[in-house]
Protein backbone atom coordinates (compact mmCIF):
# COMPACT_ATOMS: atom_id res chain seq x y z
CA UNK A 1 0.00 0.00 0.00
CA UNK A 2 2.77 2.43 0.94
CA UNK A 3 4.65 1.53 -2.24
CA UNK A 4 1.65 2.32 -4.46
CA UNK A 5 0.64 5.45 -2.55
CA UNK A 6 3.98 7.10 -1.87
CA UNK A 7 6.44 6.00 -4.55
CA UNK A 8 4.48 7.72 -7.40
CA UNK A 9 4.97 10.98 -5.48
CA UNK A 10 8.77 10.63 -5.51
CA UNK A 11 9.03 12.88 -8.57
CA UNK A 12 7.74 15.74 -6.42
CA UNK A 13 9.12 14.69 -3.02
CA UNK A 14 12.54 13.15 -3.63
CA UNK A 15 12.80 11.48 -0.21
CA UNK A 16 9.93 9.19 -1.18
CA UNK A 17 12.19 7.61 -3.78
CA UNK A 18 13.38 5.33 -0.96
CA UNK A 19 10.21 3.27 -1.42
CA UNK A 20 11.55 1.91 -4.71
CA UNK A 21 14.23 -0.05 -2.85
CA UNK A 22 13.34 -3.60 -1.93
CA UNK A 23 15.85 -3.63 0.92
CA UNK A 24 14.25 -0.61 2.59
CA UNK A 25 10.74 -2.04 2.36
CA UNK A 26 11.91 -5.48 3.49
CA UNK A 27 13.45 -4.10 6.68
CA UNK A 28 10.32 -2.12 7.48
CA UNK A 29 8.11 -5.10 6.66
CA UNK A 30 10.11 -7.05 9.25
CA UNK A 31 9.80 -4.31 11.87
CA UNK A 32 6.09 -3.79 11.17
CA UNK A 33 5.26 -7.50 11.50
CA UNK A 34 7.38 -7.73 14.65
CA UNK A 35 5.70 -4.75 16.33
CA UNK A 36 2.18 -5.88 15.38
CA UNK A 37 2.81 -9.38 16.73
CA UNK A 38 4.18 -8.14 20.05
CA UNK A 39 1.37 -5.59 20.47
CA UNK A 40 -1.55 -7.92 19.79
CA UNK A 41 0.10 -11.07 21.16
CA UNK A 42 -1.28 -10.76 24.74
CA UNK A 43 -4.81 -10.14 23.42
CA UNK A 44 -4.52 -13.12 21.05
CA UNK A 45 -3.31 -15.41 23.85
CA UNK A 46 -6.17 -14.33 26.08
CA UNK A 47 -8.76 -14.93 23.33
CA UNK A 48 -7.41 -18.40 22.59
CA UNK A 49 -7.49 -19.18 26.31
CA UNK A 50 -11.14 -18.06 26.52
CA UNK A 51 -11.98 -20.27 23.53
CA UNK A 52 -10.29 -23.16 25.37
CA UNK A 53 -7.82 -23.77 22.57
CA UNK A 54 -5.48 -25.67 24.85
CA UNK A 55 -2.53 -27.79 23.74
CA UNK A 56 -2.69 -31.56 24.10
CA UNK A 57 0.40 -32.92 25.88
CA UNK A 58 2.11 -36.27 25.25
CA UNK A 59 1.75 -38.47 28.32
CA UNK A 60 5.09 -40.18 27.57
CA UNK A 61 7.01 -36.96 28.31
CA UNK A 62 6.44 -36.26 32.01
CA UNK A 63 8.30 -32.92 31.87
CA UNK A 64 5.53 -31.54 29.66
CA UNK A 65 2.72 -31.96 32.16
CA UNK A 66 2.91 -28.31 33.18
CA UNK A 67 2.35 -27.28 29.55
CA UNK A 68 -1.12 -28.81 29.39
CA UNK A 69 -3.74 -26.21 28.53
CA UNK A 70 -1.30 -23.67 27.07
CA UNK A 71 -3.10 -21.90 24.20
CA UNK A 72 -2.32 -23.28 20.76
CA UNK A 73 -3.15 -22.14 17.17
CA UNK A 74 -0.74 -19.23 17.63
CA UNK A 75 -0.03 -19.49 13.92
CA UNK A 76 -3.07 -17.25 13.47
CA UNK A 77 -1.10 -14.47 15.16
CA UNK A 78 1.79 -14.96 12.74
CA UNK A 79 -0.58 -15.04 9.77
CA UNK A 80 -2.33 -11.79 10.69
CA UNK A 81 0.89 -9.86 11.28
CA UNK A 82 2.53 -11.20 8.13
CA UNK A 83 -0.46 -10.40 5.91
CA UNK A 84 -0.88 -6.85 7.20
CA UNK A 85 2.85 -6.13 6.84
CA UNK A 86 3.01 -7.47 3.28
CA UNK A 87 -0.06 -5.46 2.27
CA UNK A 88 1.52 -2.31 3.70
CA UNK A 89 5.03 -2.64 2.25
CA UNK A 90 4.84 -4.97 -0.75
CA UNK A 91 4.33 -4.32 -4.45
CA UNK A 92 0.85 -5.80 -4.78
CA UNK A 93 1.13 -6.08 -8.56
CA UNK A 94 3.86 -8.72 -8.20
CA UNK A 95 2.45 -12.23 -8.83
CA UNK A 96 5.20 -13.96 -6.83
CA UNK A 97 4.09 -12.16 -3.67
CA UNK A 98 0.51 -13.31 -4.11
CA UNK A 99 1.63 -16.89 -4.77
CA UNK A 100 3.62 -16.84 -1.51
CA UNK A 101 0.56 -15.58 0.37
CA UNK A 102 -1.56 -18.28 -1.26
CA UNK A 103 0.85 -21.03 -0.21
CA UNK A 104 1.15 -19.66 3.32
CA UNK A 105 -2.58 -19.38 3.91
CA UNK A 106 -3.41 -22.53 1.95
CA UNK A 107 -1.17 -24.71 4.09
CA UNK A 108 -2.34 -22.76 7.13
CA UNK A 109 -5.96 -23.61 6.31
CA UNK A 110 -5.12 -27.32 6.31
CA UNK A 111 -3.42 -26.89 9.67
CA UNK A 112 -6.34 -24.88 11.05
CA UNK A 113 -8.81 -27.65 10.26
CA UNK A 114 -6.50 -30.19 11.90
CA UNK A 115 -6.06 -28.03 15.02
CA UNK A 116 -9.78 -27.34 15.26
CA UNK A 117 -10.61 -31.04 15.10
CA UNK A 118 -8.00 -31.84 17.77
CA UNK A 119 -9.42 -29.21 20.12
CA UNK A 120 -13.07 -30.05 19.62
CA UNK A 121 -12.74 -33.85 19.54
CA UNK A 122 -12.36 -35.47 22.94
CA UNK A 123 -10.00 -38.13 21.56
CA UNK A 124 -7.59 -35.42 20.35
CA UNK A 125 -7.67 -36.73 16.79
CA UNK A 126 -7.43 -34.20 14.01
CA UNK A 127 -7.96 -34.95 10.35
CA UNK A 128 -6.44 -38.19 9.05
CA UNK A 129 -2.88 -38.24 7.76
CA UNK A 130 -4.22 -39.01 4.29
CA UNK A 131 -6.61 -36.04 4.35
CA UNK A 132 -3.86 -33.73 5.60
CA UNK A 133 -1.51 -34.90 2.86
CA UNK A 134 -4.22 -34.46 0.23
CA UNK A 135 -4.88 -30.90 1.39
CA UNK A 136 -1.19 -30.02 1.31
CA UNK A 137 -0.80 -31.58 -2.15
CA UNK A 138 -3.79 -29.62 -3.47
CA UNK A 139 -2.43 -26.28 -2.24
CA UNK A 140 1.05 -27.04 -3.59
CA UNK A 141 -0.33 -28.16 -6.96
CA UNK A 142 -2.44 -25.01 -7.33
CA UNK A 143 0.57 -22.85 -6.46
CA UNK A 144 2.69 -24.60 -9.08
CA UNK A 145 -0.13 -24.29 -11.62
CA UNK A 146 0.00 -20.53 -11.05
CA UNK A 147 3.79 -20.47 -11.20
CA UNK A 148 4.06 -22.23 -14.56
CA UNK A 149 1.98 -19.50 -16.19
CA UNK A 150 4.64 -16.88 -15.41
CA UNK A 151 7.18 -16.17 -18.16
CA UNK A 152 10.21 -16.54 -15.89
CA UNK A 153 9.25 -20.07 -14.89
CA UNK A 154 11.90 -22.70 -15.50
CA UNK A 155 11.88 -26.46 -14.98
CA UNK A 156 15.65 -26.58 -14.59
CA UNK A 157 17.07 -27.68 -11.26
CA UNK A 158 20.17 -26.01 -9.84
CA UNK A 159 22.63 -28.47 -8.29
CA UNK A 160 24.92 -27.03 -5.58
CA UNK A 161 28.68 -27.14 -6.32
CA UNK A 162 28.08 -27.73 -10.06
CA UNK A 163 28.09 -24.57 -12.19
CA UNK A 164 27.13 -26.09 -15.55
CA UNK A 165 24.97 -28.99 -14.39
CA UNK A 166 21.36 -27.81 -14.46
CA UNK A 167 19.15 -30.74 -15.52
CA UNK A 168 15.79 -29.84 -17.01
CA UNK A 169 13.19 -31.99 -15.27
CA UNK A 170 10.40 -30.91 -17.61
CA UNK A 171 7.01 -32.16 -16.44
CA UNK A 172 8.62 -34.01 -13.52
CA UNK A 173 9.60 -30.69 -11.97
CA UNK A 174 5.99 -30.21 -10.87
CA UNK A 175 5.75 -33.29 -8.61
CA UNK A 176 9.30 -32.57 -7.45
CA UNK A 177 8.34 -29.04 -6.33
CA UNK A 178 5.13 -30.30 -4.72
CA UNK A 179 7.15 -32.89 -2.79
CA UNK A 180 9.55 -30.15 -1.62
CA UNK A 181 6.71 -28.05 -0.22
CA UNK A 182 4.95 -30.94 1.50
CA UNK A 183 8.22 -32.25 2.92
CA UNK A 184 9.22 -28.85 4.31
CA UNK A 185 5.75 -28.33 5.79
CA UNK A 186 5.76 -31.65 7.62
CA UNK A 187 9.39 -31.19 8.67
CA UNK A 188 8.57 -28.00 10.56
CA UNK A 189 5.46 -29.67 11.98
CA UNK A 190 7.50 -32.58 13.40
CA UNK A 191 10.09 -30.22 14.87
CA UNK A 192 7.45 -28.20 16.72
CA UNK A 193 7.61 -30.11 19.99
CA UNK A 194 9.45 -27.86 22.47
CA UNK A 195 9.11 -24.19 23.43
CA UNK A 196 10.58 -22.14 20.58
CA UNK A 197 12.25 -25.17 19.00
CA UNK A 198 10.61 -24.88 15.56
CA UNK A 199 10.26 -21.10 15.30
CA UNK A 200 13.97 -20.46 15.95
CA UNK A 201 15.24 -22.45 12.93
CA UNK A 202 12.31 -21.09 10.91
CA UNK A 203 13.55 -17.54 11.55
CA UNK A 204 17.07 -18.54 10.50
CA UNK A 205 15.77 -20.21 7.33
CA UNK A 206 13.57 -17.20 6.54
CA UNK A 207 16.55 -14.84 6.80
CA UNK A 208 18.64 -17.15 4.63
CA UNK A 209 15.99 -17.30 1.92
CA UNK A 210 15.56 -13.54 2.07
CA UNK A 211 19.19 -13.34 0.89
CA UNK A 212 18.75 -16.07 -1.73
CA UNK A 213 15.54 -14.53 -3.08
CA UNK A 214 17.10 -11.07 -3.29
CA UNK A 215 20.13 -12.45 -5.14
CA UNK A 216 17.95 -14.40 -7.58
CA UNK A 217 15.91 -11.29 -8.34
CA UNK A 218 18.96 -9.05 -8.91
CA UNK A 219 20.47 -9.62 -12.35
CA UNK A 220 23.90 -8.25 -11.35
CA UNK A 221 24.25 -10.33 -8.18
CA UNK A 222 22.84 -13.45 -9.83
CA UNK A 223 25.34 -13.09 -12.65
CA UNK A 224 28.26 -12.54 -10.29
CA UNK A 225 27.38 -15.54 -8.11
CA UNK A 226 26.36 -17.58 -11.17
CA UNK A 227 22.95 -18.55 -9.84
CA UNK A 228 19.62 -18.58 -11.65
CA UNK A 229 18.15 -15.13 -12.26
CA UNK A 230 14.37 -14.99 -11.85
CA UNK A 231 13.07 -11.57 -12.99
CA UNK A 232 10.61 -10.03 -10.54
CA UNK A 233 11.15 -12.53 -7.74
CA UNK A 234 13.22 -10.02 -5.74
CA UNK A 235 10.00 -8.43 -4.47
CA UNK A 236 9.41 -11.60 -2.44
CA UNK A 237 12.20 -10.34 -0.16
CA UNK A 238 9.56 -8.05 1.34
CA UNK A 239 7.45 -11.13 2.07
CA UNK A 240 10.50 -12.76 3.67
CA UNK A 241 10.99 -9.68 5.84
CA UNK A 242 7.41 -9.87 7.10
CA UNK A 243 7.81 -13.64 7.55
CA UNK A 244 10.89 -13.19 9.75
CA UNK A 245 9.40 -10.26 11.68
CA UNK A 246 6.18 -12.11 12.50
CA UNK A 247 8.18 -15.19 13.51
CA UNK A 248 10.46 -13.20 15.83
CA UNK A 249 7.41 -11.57 17.38
CA UNK A 250 5.87 -14.99 17.93
CA UNK A 251 9.09 -16.22 19.54
CA UNK A 252 8.65 -13.39 22.07
CA UNK A 253 5.73 -15.38 23.49
CA UNK A 254 6.77 -18.90 22.43
CA UNK A 255 10.22 -18.83 24.10
CA UNK A 256 10.69 -21.10 27.11
CA UNK A 257 8.45 -21.22 29.09
CA UNK A 258 5.95 -20.77 26.27
CA UNK A 259 2.80 -18.71 26.67
CA UNK A 260 1.45 -19.94 23.34
CA UNK A 261 2.10 -22.69 20.79
CA UNK A 262 1.84 -22.25 17.02
CA UNK A 263 -0.18 -25.41 16.33
CA UNK A 264 -0.45 -27.00 12.90
CA UNK A 265 -1.92 -23.78 11.53
CA UNK A 266 1.48 -22.24 12.14
CA UNK A 267 3.91 -25.08 11.48
CA UNK A 268 2.33 -26.26 8.21
CA UNK A 269 2.10 -22.74 6.79
CA UNK A 270 5.64 -21.76 7.79
CA UNK A 271 7.16 -24.97 6.44
CA UNK A 272 5.10 -24.97 3.25
CA UNK A 273 6.09 -21.44 2.31
CA UNK A 274 9.77 -22.15 3.07
CA UNK A 275 9.58 -24.95 0.53
CA UNK A 276 7.95 -22.63 -1.99
CA UNK A 277 10.62 -19.97 -1.44
CA UNK A 278 13.27 -22.55 -2.33
CA UNK A 279 11.37 -23.27 -5.55
CA UNK A 280 11.07 -19.59 -6.44
CA UNK A 281 14.81 -18.91 -6.15
CA UNK A 282 15.73 -22.27 -7.75
CA UNK A 283 17.54 -23.50 -4.63
CA UNK A 284 15.39 -26.55 -3.91
CA UNK A 285 18.31 -28.82 -3.04
CA UNK A 286 19.92 -26.16 -0.89
CA UNK A 287 16.80 -26.30 1.29
CA UNK A 288 18.13 -29.63 2.57
CA UNK A 289 21.00 -27.67 4.13
CA UNK A 290 19.16 -24.50 5.14
CA UNK A 291 16.43 -26.59 6.76
CA UNK A 292 18.81 -29.35 7.76
CA UNK A 293 17.44 -29.46 11.29
CA UNK A 294 13.94 -30.17 9.94
CA UNK A 295 15.40 -32.89 7.72
CA UNK A 296 17.14 -34.53 10.69
CA UNK A 297 13.96 -34.46 12.78
CA UNK A 298 11.95 -35.98 9.91
CA UNK A 299 14.53 -38.70 9.27
CA UNK A 300 14.53 -39.59 12.96
CA UNK A 301 10.81 -40.33 12.73
CA UNK A 302 11.13 -42.29 9.48
CA UNK A 303 14.00 -44.39 10.84
CA UNK A 304 12.25 -44.98 14.16
CA UNK A 305 9.02 -46.15 12.55
CA UNK A 306 10.80 -48.17 9.86
CA UNK A 307 13.09 -49.95 12.32
CA UNK A 308 10.18 -50.59 14.70
CA UNK A 309 8.21 -52.33 11.95
CA UNK A 310 11.22 -54.19 10.54
CA UNK A 311 12.35 -55.60 13.89
CA UNK A 312 8.90 -56.18 15.30
CA UNK A 313 9.07 -53.71 18.16
CA UNK A 314 12.64 -52.55 18.65
CA UNK A 315 13.54 -48.84 18.68
CA UNK A 316 16.56 -46.84 17.60
CA UNK A 317 15.67 -43.84 19.77
CA UNK A 318 13.89 -43.69 23.09
CA UNK A 319 11.26 -41.59 21.37
CA UNK A 320 10.88 -39.77 18.04
CA UNK A 321 11.26 -37.04 16.84
CA UNK A 322 14.86 -36.61 17.92
CA UNK A 323 14.26 -33.80 20.43
CA UNK A 324 12.06 -36.10 22.53
CA UNK A 325 14.87 -38.66 22.60
CA UNK A 326 17.19 -36.09 24.15
CA UNK A 327 14.50 -35.12 26.64
CA UNK A 328 14.13 -38.71 27.80
CA UNK A 329 17.90 -38.98 28.28
CA UNK A 330 17.65 -36.21 30.86
CA UNK A 331 18.91 -33.24 28.82
CA UNK A 332 17.18 -30.01 29.97
CA UNK A 333 14.65 -28.64 27.51
CA UNK A 334 16.30 -25.22 27.31
CA UNK A 335 19.66 -26.80 26.45
CA UNK A 336 18.12 -28.88 23.67
CA UNK A 337 16.47 -25.80 22.18
CA UNK A 338 19.61 -23.65 22.22
CA UNK A 339 21.75 -26.42 20.74
CA UNK A 340 19.24 -27.01 17.95
CA UNK A 341 19.17 -23.26 17.23
CA UNK A 342 22.98 -23.19 17.01
CA UNK A 343 22.91 -26.16 14.64
CA UNK A 344 20.34 -24.41 12.46
CA UNK A 345 22.41 -21.21 12.28
CA UNK A 346 25.55 -23.12 11.31
CA UNK A 347 23.69 -25.00 8.59
CA UNK A 348 22.31 -21.74 7.18
CA UNK A 349 25.81 -20.22 7.07
CA UNK A 350 27.07 -23.35 5.33
CA UNK A 351 24.27 -23.05 2.77
CA UNK A 352 25.07 -19.40 1.99
CA UNK A 353 28.76 -20.26 1.57
CA UNK A 354 27.81 -22.70 -1.19
CA UNK A 355 26.86 -19.75 -3.41
CA UNK A 356 30.57 -19.14 -4.10
CA UNK A 357 31.56 -22.81 -4.26
CA UNK A 358 30.61 -23.45 -7.87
Amino acid sequence: MFYHLLYPLSSEVSVLNVFRYITFRSVWALLTALIITILIGPWCIEQLRKLKCGQYILEEVHAHRDKAGTPTMGGLLIAFSLLLSVLLWGDLTNPYVWLCLFVFFGFGAVGFVDDYRKIRCKNNKGISARAKLAGQALVAALAMAGLVTLPAYSTEMIVPFFKNFTPDLGFFYLPFAIFIMIGASNGVNLTDGLDGLAIGPTIVAGMCFAVLIYVAGNVTMAGYLQVAHVPGVGEVTVFCGAFVGASIGFLWFNAYPAQIFMGDVGSLSLGGVLGFLSVLCKQELLLLVVGGLFVIETLSVILQVGWFKFTGGKRILRMAPLHHHFELTGTPESKIIIRFWITSALLALAALSVLKLR
